[in-house]
């Protein structure tokens, strides 16, 4: 895990970028761009966008026919996986509302999206400033966590596409996907089934923006976060599957 420290004595802070400039930064250089926006916080351009391409990417997905058999499909398979028999009429509810699924999945991220960002700032605040003396901003904890949502967008647009090539919402970037064999209920299928590649590309993004943040090291970061992450996925797994089997 790459270490990201703090510039060397003598080298001012870093100059201000553009938006378009910061969002492809978070992908191909996470510590030039995080150190950047330590010295030059900023949010609200990244976090608009973000949003909004979440929001519309999931919208255009849920507005396709393959898009909304897909979800109904997905729910149905969940309520079996954990034995919940429903009368006919719910399930004639739930395709009669299918055509409307969009608006709540996209709205909901526009209202979602940015709150969830202002959570994750105030408990990075709350762990390195409170608990271990640190002299962040908000507002610099903001932008850095504003700034990492780009990967969480950059995965709708991947997975979307594959899905609607699939017709499934089944994620194509879980470890599951390596593992076709196992049976969907079984409980490592369910674990395996939690862990994305991007939600650990995030991860590791968001503790090197910590790090520079912080002037800290990111790998015991990103190590701890992984490793709350697996901890995360092995209790929903094994709460699903005990609950199935009950």
């Amino acid at each position: 895990m790459p270490d990201t420290l703090s510039p060397p004595s003598g080298i001012g802070p870093a100059a201000p970028t553009g938006l378009a400039a910061r969002i492809v930064g978070v992908i191909f250089s996470p510590g030039e761009t995080y150190r950047s926006l330590v010295a030059h916080p900023r949010v609200l351009g990244v976090l608009a966008v973000t949003t909004i391409v979440m929001a519309a990417s999931v919208f255009a997905f849920l507005s396709t026919e393959v898009g909304q058999n897909a979800t109904l499909d997905q729910q149905m398979q969940v309520m079996e996986s954990l034995r919940i028999n429903l009368p006919d009429q719910f399930y004639d509810q739930m395709e009669a509302r299918a055509g409307t699924a969009r608006y709540f999945a996209g709205g909901g991220i526009l209202v979602t999206a940015p709150l969830i960002c202002a959570v994750v700032a105030g408990i990075i605040l709350l762990i390195f400033n409170v608990v271990l003396g640190g002299e962040a901003t908000f507002k610099q904890a903001f932008a850095i966590v504003a700034h990492s949502q780009v990967l969480l967008a950059l995965q709708q647009l991947f997975i979307l596409p594959l899905n609607y090539a699939r017709e499934t919402m089944a994620s194509a970037t879980t470890l599951a996907v390596f593992v076709p064999m196992l049976d969907q209920t079984s409980f490592l299928a369910r674990f395996l089934g939690w862990i994305d590649l991007f939600r650990i590309w995030w991860f590791v993004s968001l503790s090197i923006g910590a790090a520079v943040l912080y002037k800290r090291k990111s790998g015991p970061i990103a190590w701890t976060l992984l490793g709350l992450y697996l901890v995360f996925a092995l209790v929903v797994a094994a709460a699903l599957t005990a609950f199935a089997g009950a």
